[in-house]
C-alpha cells in the first residue's frame, strides 16, 4: 500500500504556514527578537500538545466530522455553537488576511507597486473558488508541490540574506512585549486541518502522531530561520507582509504560502457545513467562498482593520477558544469514544486552567493595554 504520510504532512504544513508566517518578522521586530523567539518556542509547545489531543479525538471517533461535529458529540449543542463561532471567526479572519496579502503581493510582483492590490485580491479569490469546488483530490495533488517550493524559497532567502544580517537589529529590545502573542498563535494554529489529515490517513491511522510531530516542527524551524534573517536585515523597517521587504522574486514565497493555506481552509469550512450541518457539497461551497469575500469587501472599502490586526485578534480569540474546547473534548472522548486510538496522551485540569488564563491575559493585553 502506498504511504499516505507525505500527502497528510503536506496538508498540515501547507495549512499552518499561511499569512501568520509572513507577519512574524514585523511583529517580532516590535518586541525584540529574543522576546519573539521565546513566544515562538512557547506557543509551538502548547499548540503541538493541543494538536496531539485533537489527533487522539479523531482516532477515538468513527465517521467524518469537522471540529463542530466533534464538539457536538462530546460537548453537546452549546459546545458545538461555541466551536462554530471559533471556527468561523478564525478561518474567515485567515481567509480575509490571505486575500489582503495575496493581492498586495501579486500587485507588487507584477507592477512593483500596490496600486492593483484590490483587483488581484478579487482575481485570486475567483481562482481559489474554482479550485475549492474541485475538492480534496486537487489538494493532494498541489499541496505537496507548494510545500516543497515554500521550503526551497526559505532556503534561498537564508542563503541570499544571511550575510547582510545586522546583529544590532537582533539585540534591539522593543517596548511592545505583548505584541507578538496573537500573531505567533495564529501562525501555528491550523487546528481545522486535522480532520482533513485524518481523512487522508484513512487506513494508515498509525501515522497520525508522526505527522503531527513533524508537521509542527517544520513550521517552527522555518519561522525561526525566516524571522531571524528578515529581522536581522531590516529590523524595525520590515513590511507588515515581510516578503515585500525582500523584493519581487522572494515575494513569490508569500503567494505560495497563502495559496496552499487558503485552499485548505476553504475546504475545511465547506466540509464543516457539509458534514456537520448537512447542507450538501454545493451549498457548503457557496457559503465557504462567498461569505469571506463579502467580509473582505467591507473591511477593504471601510478600512476596518490592517493585515496584522486581523492576524492578532484571530489568533487570540479563535486560538484560545478552540484550544480550550479541544482539551475538554479530549477528556470526554477518552470516556465516550467509539474507536480504540493508535495513541493516547494524558490530560489534566492544570493544563486547561493554565491555557485559559494565558488566553484571558492575552485578550486583555490585546484590547485593553
Amino acid at each position: 500500500m502506498k504511504s499516505k504520510f507525505f500527502p497528510a504532512l503536506a496538508t498540515l504544513v501547507g495549512t499552518t504556514m499561511g499569512a501568520g508566517f509572513l507577519g512574524l518578522p514585523y511583529i517580532v521586530a516590535k518586541s525584540g527578537f529574543l522576546i519573539g523567539l521565546i513566544y515562538m518556542v512557547f506557543v509551538f509547545a502548547f499548540i503541538l500538545l493541543v494538536k496531539l489531543y485533537l489527533g487522539e479525538i479523531d482516532l477515538r471517533t468513527k465517521g467524518n466530522f469537522q471540529l463542530t461535529g466533534y464538539a457536538k458529540k462530546y460537548l453537546g449543542k452549546t459546545g458545538k455553537a461555541i466551536m462554530f463561532f471559533s471556527m468561523i471567526f478564525g478561518i474567515f479572519s485567515a481567509l480575509i488576511a490571505y486575500l489582503i496579502a495575496e493581492g498586495t503581493s501579486i500587485s507588487f510582483i507584477i507592477f512593483g507597486n500596490f496600486n492593483y492590490a484590490f483587483l488581484f485580491s478579487i482575481a485570486f479569490w475567483f481562482l481559489m473558488t474554482i479550485m475549492t469546488y474541485i475538492g480534496l483530490k486537487a489538494l493532494k495533488k498541489y499541496e505537496k508541490i507548494g510545500v516543497v517550493l515554500i521550503l526551497a524559497l526559505v532556503a534561498l532567502i537564508f542563503l541570499f540574506f544571511i550575510g547582510r544580517v545586522n546583529i544590532e537589529n537582533l539585540t534591539y529590545s522593543g517596548k511592545e512585549i505583548f505584541a507578538p502573542f496573537g500573531v505567533v498563535v495564529f501562525s501555528f494554529l491550523a487546528f481545522s486541518a486535522m480532520p482533513e489529515v485524518g481523512r487522508i490517513l484513512s487506513g494508515q491511522e498509525k501515522l497520525t502522531k508522526k505527522v503531527v510531530l513533524i508537521g509542527m516542527s517544520i513550521p517552527l524551524i522555518v519561522y525561526l530561520i525566516f524571522t531571524f534573517v528578515v529581522v536581522g536585515v531590516y529590523g524595525k523597517n520590515v513590511n507588515e507582509i515581510a516578503t515585500l521587504s525582500l523584493g519581487r522574486f522572494f515575494s513569490i514565497l508569500g503567494v505560495l504560502t497563502m495559496f496552499t493555506a487558503f485552499f485548505t481552509q476553504t475546504i475545511v469550512i465547506r466540509d464543516m457545513f457539509r458534514f456537520d450541518y448537512g447542507l450538501g457539497r454545493f451549498k457548503g461551497w457557496l457559503l465557504a467562498c462567498f461569505l469571506p469575500l463579502i467580509l473582505f469587501l467591507l473591511i477593504s472599502i471601510f478600512k476596518l482593520a490592517t493585515f496584522i490586526q486581523i492576524l492578532s485578534i484571530a489568533g487570540i480569540v479563535s486560538g484560545g477558544l478552540t484550544g480550550i474546547l479541544i482539551l475538554l473534548m479530549n477528556i470526554k472522548a477518552k470516556k465516550l469514544g467509539n474507536r480504540k486510538p493508535e495513541y493516547s496522551i494524558k490530560i489534566n485540569w492544570f493544563i486547561i486552567l493554565a491555557l485559559s488564563l494565558i488566553f484571558i491575559a492575552a485578550v486583555i493585553a490585546e484590547f485593553v493595554l
